[in-house]
């Protein structure tokens, strides 16, 4: 779901793939996070979209396409999966990881939220917005 929302960022509105990644995301707003593999303050959405929007992770705004390349059952409610990701400009393209889990209870029972997103060849540490 979160790699379609980003396929199509801009439908129905303008960062809208972003906003679904953001309503999925597991971790707590008002602590700092390492969702992008780098231990970041991304309690408002804003801080939060403009990751989307560095040299590593804007391939995946508006993708052509994805593959999987590989999954793993951690546990029965953690699984991950890398993905290629072929970017809208012609040259754009990455290798992706994300972390998921499944929610137990409550309103999203069942649900997968993402854990981390992280990057093949991102610098640790050096992620700047």
């Amino acid at each position: 779901m979160q790699l379609q929302a980003l396929q199509q960022n801009d439908l129905p509105t303008a960062g809208h793939g972003v906003e679904v990644l953001y309503r999925f995301a597991d971790f707590d707003p008002f602590a700092r996070s390492c969702y992008f593999g780098v231990n970041k303050d991304l309690g408002q959405f804003e801080r939060f979209r403009r990751i989307f929007h560095t040299p590593y992770y804007s391939v995946l705004l508006s993708h052509l396409h994805y593959t999987p390349l590989s999954s793993l059952q951690v546990s029965e409610l953690q699984w991950k999966q890398r993905v290629w990701v072929k970017g809208y400009k012609g040259s754009e393209e990455g290798v992706f990881e994300f972390f998921m889990v499944k929610r137990l209870g409550g309103r999203y029972d069942g649900t997968w939220f993402t854990r981390q997103l992280t990057c093949d060849g991102c610098p640790g540490g050096t992620l700047s917005v």
